[in-house]
């Protein structure tokens, strides 16, 4: 894994660029190799360290959809023997953004401003976020609902989130 790591240090700083969609360009370049899912979840987790705690991977990602699993462990689980709210927050907001960082113009930047969640059901095994999200065409600076789920193994849905948005452009240096 060390070693994997220092290929992306390697190619973090090119794909860092201002004018470029980094999120997309390291999916791009990551993802179709053996364990590159793992490594692209873990260079994000790096960019967001509190996104590390809940050990998710990013599973599919393309223009307007992302999937993301987190496994069930005692890490991320209650008292009740589920998985967190807090947890669960944390796969919402992780898949919602992953999906809209990917689709985004390289012009622009976001920063999420709320979030809406309901609990539906406890959350126990390995539980799978889903975003369909918007896609977005510009940098003009706007709001957008980023819906996310979240699966269990039998395919119920135990959250149902909505991240509220803001797109705008890049500041320039």
């Amino acid at each position: 894994m060390r070693r994997s790591m220092n290929v992306a240090a390697r190619l973090i700083p090119d794909l860092a660029e201002a004018d470029k969609n980094f999120v997309r360009i390291m999916w791009d370049q990551f993802s179709r190799y053996p364990g590159g899912k793992k490594l692209f979840s873990q260079v994000i987790s790096r960019a967001a360290p509190y996104t590390a705690t809940i050990g998710a991977t990013v599973e599919e990602l393309e223009v307007g959809r992302s999937r993301v699993t987190m496994a069930d462990r005692r890490a991320v689980r209650n008292h009740l023997r589920c998985v967190h709210a807090i947890a669960l927050a944390n796969l919402v907001e992780l898949t919602g953004n992953v999906a809209l960082a990917y689709s985004l113009p390289d012009d622009a930047r976001f920063i999420v401003a709320g979030m809406d969640l309901d609990y539906v059901k406890k959350a126990r095994g390995l539980i799978t976020g889903i975003c369909d999200c918007p896609v977005i065409d510009s940098s003009e600076k706007r709001e957008f609902l980023v819906p996310v789920e979240l699966f269990d193994p039998n395919g119920e849905v135990v959250v149902r989130g909505r991240l509220r948005t803001l797109v705008g452009p890049k500041k320039r240096r």
